[in-house]
């Protein structure tokens, strides 16, 4: 078994994280719970820093993507270490601002912002609009026009390149519900568009072609697709890029057939492929931007499971149930994600028994391991730690069967912190309005 970060098994056969004993997070906050080794996710950030650092001569920014995993404490976290912010949401830009991270470091994706939201993002002040169509292009140009307040925006691009990766986490193809289509002259119309405008500043290009990548190639086409056109746009319309983002999508290790490539490699090959590409075609070097997210958390998050009931059905295989599931991590059953995992309170036992780890939720895809090993031992009570869960659990918890959404802890040198709190039964119904009775007549 793999383990992450501060992972450790103890002499007890414990799971330890954070040099803290899992059975007792287990505990004092109750399962399911999710654990985040906040030392490696600052790991992490540094790996990103350093592998830019190596390219002095090099404009940058990492802007956490912060839908992979959004509370007040992480964006705080990201803000301490100096990075710029992705948010996807009226939501996500509500929490980047109750944190207090700074309005001009934050960029605002998505594909169908509201006005009330683009209004929110006009009121904070904040960096950068990712534009991601015409109709969004338009409103935000007249509410600009109508506040007398100006907007920096970069434009979505579609650069027609698919990833290695599940369908539904593709984004960089032509087929997709995102961006600028760069082939079809979408993408030229909207520069041109973005250019004529008094007051949006279209300060460069955006494209992201996909999540859980593990090769160097589908970002070296992409950004050789947008500087083919750059060359005609920078002549034909004076258009000079300033930005050029590139997305995220760095892969992570789920499983022991995941092999991902160290951050330098990814990051040696965009900046090396936007040098070559201004070299060819005699253009200036753009500030680069890349929006890690999963890369971030997703290895530095555990759930911590109770074991429940089981049944063992010869010949096919044997199902042991959790306390929780797809309501707090719908991944397995949305794209058949796949993921380890390890008995927490006997982690130096032998893991020798195939199982399938069901959830709780009355569905009969509420799967989150099929195959398992675990101890023969395992047994109701026992600890469940399914690994690198950091990203796109809690973001895409739910409410499913009225089950409360589990409580979020960062653990380091050994002390534990509670960053969001467990639900219970009367937060599920706070919001609920009863019906109203009226009399009725014969």
């Amino acid at each position: 078994m793999f383990l992450y970060g501060t992972q450790t098994i103890g002499k007890d056969g414990h799971l330890y994280i954070g040099g803290i004993d899992t059975v007792r997070l287990a505990e004092e906050f109750g399962t399911p719970l999710y654990v985040y080794d906040t030392a490696l996710m600052k790991q992490k950030i540094r790996s990103f820093k350093e592998a830019f650092s190596k390219h002095t001569a090099l404009s940058w920014q990492i802007a956490y993507a912060s839908k992979a995993f959004s509370t007040l404490a992480m964006i705080q976290l990201a803000g301490d270490f100096g990075l710029s912010l992705d948010v996807v949401s009226g939501g996500e830009l509500y929490t980047a601002l109750k944190a207090g991270f700074p309005a001009e470091r934050i960029h605002f994706h998505g594909n169908n912002k509201s006005k009330d939201e683009l209004a929110m993002a006009l009121d904070a002040k904040i960096g950068a609009v990712i534009v991601d169509n015409f109709s969004e292009l338009n409103v935000l140009d007249q509410m600009c026009a109508e506040r007398g307040q100006n907007m920096e925006i970069l434009l979505r691009i579609t650069p027609g390149v698919e990833a290695h990766t599940h369908e539904f986490i593709m984004t960089g193809h032509d087929d997709t519900k995102f961006g600028f289509n760069l082939d079809n002259g979408m993408a030229e119309r909207a520069v041109l568009l973005a250019l004529r405008s008094e007051h949006l500043a279209l300060k460069g290009l955006h494209c992201h072609i996909g999540s859980q990548i593990f090769e160097t190639e589908g970002f070296v086409r992409a950004i050789r697709a947008i500087f083919s056109h750059m060359n005609v746009w920078t002549r034909k319309m004076n258009f000079h890029m300033k930005v050029l983002n590139v997305g995220g999508g760095f892969g992570i290790k789920y499983t022991g057939s995941d092999h991902p490539l160290p951050i330098g490699r990814f990051i040696d090959a965009i900046v090396d492929t936007i040098e070559d590409e201004c070299a060819r075609h005699s253009l200036s070097v753009p500030e680069v931007w890349i929006e890690p997210g999963r890369s971030i958390v997703g290895e530095a998050g555990t759930t911590l499971y109770t074991l429940g009931s089981s049944k063992d059905i010869p010949g096919i295989r044997k199902y042991i149930a959790v306390d929780g599931g797809m309501a707090d991590n719908i991944r397995p059953a949305l794209y058949q994600a796949n993921y380890e995992a390890i008995c927490a309170n006997r982690a130096n036992e032998p893991a020798d028994q195939s199982v399938t780890i069901a959830g709780k939720c009355c569905e009969t895809g509420d799967v989150l391991i099929k195959d398992a090993l675990v101890p023969e031992s395992f047994k109701s009570g026992d600890l469940l730690a399914v690994l690198c869960t950091g990203a796109y659990g809690y973001s895409m918890a739910s409410h499913y069967n009225r089950l409360p959404n589990p409580a979020v802890v960062f653990v380091e040198d050994g002390e534990a912190s509670i960053v969001v709190r467990r639900e219970t039964y009367e937060d599920l119904i706070r919001h609920d309005v009863p019906l109203k009775t009226f009399s009725s007549r014969e």
